[in-house]
């Protein structure tokens, strides 16, 4: 066995992708440090590596609301049973996932209290008392909190009983303003997770039995993961005035009228990141797209005991932080063989080798994440030529994904077609669908699949429905999801 194999197995095995996914993903998450099980049972705990990468999500995301206006506030973490009631298929579709606290110290509560399942009734409750006139809207609120809901089946980032996320929660004059921002911070989630995270996604609105409780309309961003399982990565709610008028949420209107305002809803978790792993992972670990990697470059000295080699590292090292790069010099005494598998392993975006021949040469090597492509580089001008890999390494993972999303959505027109690709083609089937519930919970109870988004860029496949045949109205994109 050669020293880089040996150097290789130091670091411990991750399951094959095509062996066991869930299990390759179990060992990811554990084996990259991201998270650790907890004490508390159905909850996790986000190490250092898994918070920073909520980190740059939440940062970059955050700039994104705030260039359209939106503030940060912070509302509480319980709600009383009475505030939660007052919109009644609100309460419906969050009962089986409430979490009550029913004492205070030694003393029982008077009225139990939910800790936040998600936060209309606090924002409405709020806005009730804040908005009093035309002059006080829009509303555009986002709070960064977690939220707890009773699951009982949880997995690290992607289904916990408590995660972070971050909820929008806007109010509007009209039904006009409260769509536009509806369908403005869908795109906003969109273009993120794409142009940061280099994952694609299908954009689309919610059937009316996926939408969320309480909403007049829900939009969402699906993703395909690397078992052509979806994600539902984000989600943006219409209320219209749903939840004004359970709220007694009026303003006076500049005709001297009183109207209730039309309000929004919009959130993305944590389980982002699992989507990050899922979409972007090999059998050798992690593989983080540059712009949300914690460390986008890692500098491994070879022979670093000899004169000049740490010397050299650290100035390319300095030279990258200068150019904004995200830089790690790694001058422990491992061995290089175990360094380069520990750094595949975590996603380090790009690995620049230096020892003493490369330095003679003017020279350093680099290793991309990614693709595993080697090539050198001149040491005069390495900050711009790393720089330019980097957009490249991002660039060129959107490109795969996107090839990977496209490769595997297939189109039915008839029942036999679209059952045989649901259960033997891992992805998403195109197929028409007549609007009733009736026959997506058919779908769903016949094959696993769900109702995933009807897509903004529909199309029009057949004229009668996949599952009963009678006259279709929508093309829905269809698929197993998480």
């Amino acid at each position: 066995m050669s020293k880089t194999d040996q150097d290789k197995k130091l670091v411990e095995a991750i399951t094959s992708m095509d062996e066991d996914f869930a299990q390759w993903y179990t060992d990811v998450v554990k084996k990259a440090e991201l998270v650790d099980y907890s004490g508390v049972k159905g909850c996790m705990v986000i190490k250092p590596a898994g918070y920073a990468l909520w980190e740059n999500v939440q940062k970059e995301l955050d700039a994104r609301f705030k260039a359209t206006g939106v503030l940060n506030v912070y509302m509480p973490l319980f709600i009383p049973e009475s505030l939660l009631q007052k919109e009644k298929d609100h309460v419906e579709g969050f009962a089986p996932e409430v979490a009550w606290v029913t004492q205070g110290g030694l003393e029982p509560l008077e009225e139990r209290m939910c800790v936040r399942p998600t936060s209309e009734t606090l924002f409405c409750d709020f806005y009730a008392r804040d908005i009093q006139s035309y002059r006080d809207l829009p509303r555009l609120y986002n709070q960064w909190c977690s939220v707890v809901r009773w699951e009982k089946t949880t997995r690290p980032f992607l289904r916990s009983r408590e995660f972070l996320w971050q909820e929008g929660h806007t109010a509007h004059g009209d039904a006009a303003g409260a769509q536009e921002r509806t369908i403005l911070m869908l795109n906003v989630y969109g273009d993120f997770v794409e142009e940061f995270l280099a994952i694609p996604v299908v954009r689309g609105q919610k059937t009316d039995k996926e939408k969320f409780a309480g909403a007049l309309e829900t939009y969402t961003i699906e993703a395909m993961m690397h078992d052509g399982k979806a994600l539902q990565s984000g989600t943006s709610h219409n209320f219209g005035d749903g939840f004004a008028r359970a709220f007694g949420i009026q303003f006076t209107d500049k005709d001297n009228t009183l109207k209730h305002v039309h309000q929004t809803s919009w959130g993305l978790s944590t389980r982002i990141i699992g989507a990050i792993i899922m979409v972007h992972g090999d059998d050798s670990g992690l593989v983080l797209p540059p712009r949300v990697a914690p460390t986008q470059v890692v500098v491994v000295p070879i022979q670093q005991k000899k004169e000049g080699v740490l010397e050299e590292a650290a100035r390319i090292k300095d030279a990258l932080e200068r150019k904004g790069i995200r830089v790690k010099l790694d001058d422990t005494d491992k061995s290089p063989g175990w360094k380069f598998a520990e750094h595949e392993m975590r996603g380090v975006p790009l690995r620049v080798e230096l020892g003493p021949k490369d330095i003679a040469a003017g020279q350093a090597m680099l290793v991309r994440r990614d693709d595993h492509a080697k090539s050198a580089a001149g040491l005069d001008c390495l900050a711009d030529t790393v720089a330019g890999l980097l957009e490249d390494i991002q660039k060129d993972m959107f490109d795969r994904a996107r090839a990977h999303l496209e490769s595997h959505i297939y189109e039915a027109t008839d029942w036999g077609t679209f059952s045989n690709l649901v259960a033997d083609r891992p992805g998403f089937v195109k197929a028409m669908w007549c609007g009733s519930a009736l026959c997506e919970e058919k779908i769903k109870e016949e094959t696993g699949a769900t109702s995933r988004c009807i897509p903004f860029e529909a199309g029009h496949l057949s004229d009668t429905c996949v599952c009963c045949g009678k006259k279709a109205q929508k093309m829905v994109i269809w698929g197993k999801a998480y």
